[in-house]
């Protein structure tokens, strides 16, 4: 990971936060509801709706497609973000969503095929190529954590300048944000 300790302030975070890695879920459909629930939520709401809803229900894409929509509801998810789940679940189930089915795409071919699913964005896309799928090279400046690190760190406020930094961190931007989201929070 030498593009990271090349930089400074990377090599910094590094040594502060201790190594992070970047593998693939153990349960990408999981994973993949995490990201739905999380989308424009503080990480302490999204955290409790998880929880909620991974307690209640065994988050399959089965049981997603067949749990009441009130129940949802109560657990704290809005009707959007139980429409948006229910397309991501019947996605899986068509189609056989796994790491192995998009072991040979390139990540713009993943975020092509994800944002296909109405509610998945290219956020969303991007959440899943880092936690479901353990790709190394991801930086998500539509990520709002992502870019207060920057501007902490790097004082960078500029999406695009954003994203010229990341890519001195090629091939590890998925490390790199991993950080980035530690000084944020």
């Amino acid at each position: 990971m030498d593009p990271l300790y090349d930089d400074p302030v990377m090599a910094e975070l590094i040594e502060k936060h201790g190594q992070v890695t970047v593998e693939p879920a153990e349960d990408v459909f999981r994973r993949m509801a995490v990201s739905i629930i999380n989308q424009q939520l503080s990480s302490e709401s999204a955290a409790a709706i998880r929880d909620r809803v991974f307690d209640r229900f065994e988050v399959t894409p089965d049981a997603m497609l067949a749990a009441d929509a009130e129940e949802l509801r109560e657990l704290g998810l809005s009707r959007q973000k139980i429409e948006y789940v229910r397309n991501v679940a019947r996605a899986y189930a068509d189609n056989g969503y796994s790491v192995a089915y998009f072991a040979d795409m390139t990540d713009e071919e993943v975020v092509a095929e994800l944002t296909d699913i109405k509610g998945v964005g290219v956020w969303t896309a991007k959440m899943a190529l880092m936690f479901c799928l353990g790709r190394e090279d991801v930086f998500p400046v539509e990520d709002l954590g992502i870019r207060r690190g920057m501007e902490t760190a790097y004082g960078i406020e500029d999406r695009g300048a954003m994203v010229e930094k990341a890519a001195e961190w090629a091939p590890y931007r998925s490390y790199a944000s991993r950080y980035l989201w530690r000084v944020h929070d």
